[in-house]
């Protein structure tokens, strides 16, 4: 059945050029398989030129802030508009990094501590013994995060006049540093693809090893024992479900390997995974034997199950 679909993509966010990125991959995809697709990069008219489209459902490819925060969920929630991966709740939940282990942790998933801290604080001193991870609590692909090392790569103490995401948020998310290796687990509905083991070529997987082709290597399926494969997939069907997620989400983790079963962390759930060449969920995907249209037509599928808000 041919429908029209609105591809919400842009915005303002940090993640701007990825959700264009996704964006122009889904519509493409889209009027390949015969739907009818209106492009629309996200600006402040954005309700208006939704309800002048009037589309059957709408396909959100935005990233960060307020495309995956519940803001748009929100949105088209009071237009009455359907439309792609995880409702309103959800995604408030999801993008807040302190919220998500609120939920999460009671029901035994494994996730780093931490705890918040003004900014400020770090000037005085160090929040937690190094290494250890400076993050925003609601940010994605990576941006804004630091790794504080035994080294004094950012000073000791840190200081004002040196780089890094103190000079860009108030509060900050600090964590201890888990050595080891990065994993990633694709679900789809109530079916978890896989594991990713990804290997940055240099540092570590920050936004440009993400986004720029040939700074990381995606092993599929990687490397690891069946135990930590059948943890990682176990724990982020696990975590899509306790979060009430919708269509695709991403678990990420860290993995200490010398720690077994017990050196796994889950680190965060991506409720609007990057659709990009380079980006995860399509590609576990892919080695599944579900292609990038048949994929995009499947997360429209499950938006169309719902009604709007779903």
């Amino acid at each position: 059945m041919s429908l029209h679909i609105v591809v919400l993509m842009g915005g303002w966010s940090g993640e701007r050029p990825v959700s264009l990125m996704s964006g122009a991959g889904v519509a493409d995809a889209l009027e390949g398989l015969g739907h009818r697709v209106t492009r629309i990069d996200m600006d402040r008219h954005v309700a208006a030129r939704i309800a002048e489209a009037a589309p059957d459902v709408v396909f959100n490819a935005l990233h960060g802030s307020p495309g995956e925060d519940g803001t748009v969920q929100g949105m088209l929630d009071l237009m009455g508009v359907r439309y792609t991966h995880s409702g309103m709740t959800t995604s408030v939940i999801a993008v807040d990094k302190v919220l998500t282990k609120s939920v999460l942790v009671p029901h035994g998933i494994p996730m780093p501590g931490g705890r918040v801290v003004q900014s400020s604080e770090l000037f005085a001193g160090d929040p937690l013994a190094r290494p250890y991870v400076v993050k925003p609590v609601n940010e994605g692909s990576s941006l804004g995060v630091a790794i504080v090392t035994d080294d004094g790569n950012y000073g000791n103490p840190i200081g004002r006049d040196v780089a890094g995401p103190w000079q860009d948020f108030e509060e900050l998310l600090v964590e201890p540093y888990i050595r080891g290796r990065e994993l990633t687990t694709a679900v789809l509905g109530d079916r978890a693809l896989g594991v990713t083991e990804i290997a940055p070529k240099t540092g570590w997987y920050d936004f440009d090893a993400k986004y720029t082709d040939g700074l990381a290597d995606h092993v599929f399926p990687a490397q690891i024992p069946d135990e930590i494969a059948e943890a990682c997939m176990g724990v982020a069907v696990q975590a899509h479900r306790i979060l009430g997620c919708k269509g695709a989400s991403r678990a990420d983790f860290r993995w200490d390997d010398e720690r077994g079963v017990d050196g796994l962390f889950l680190l965060e759930v991506n409720t609007q995974p990057g659709m990009t060449p380079l980006s995860l969920v399509p590609e576990q995907a892919a080695h599944c034997g579900i292609g990038y249209p048949e994929l995009v037509q499947w997360i429209v599928d499950e938006a169309m199950k719902d009604g709007a808000g779903a």
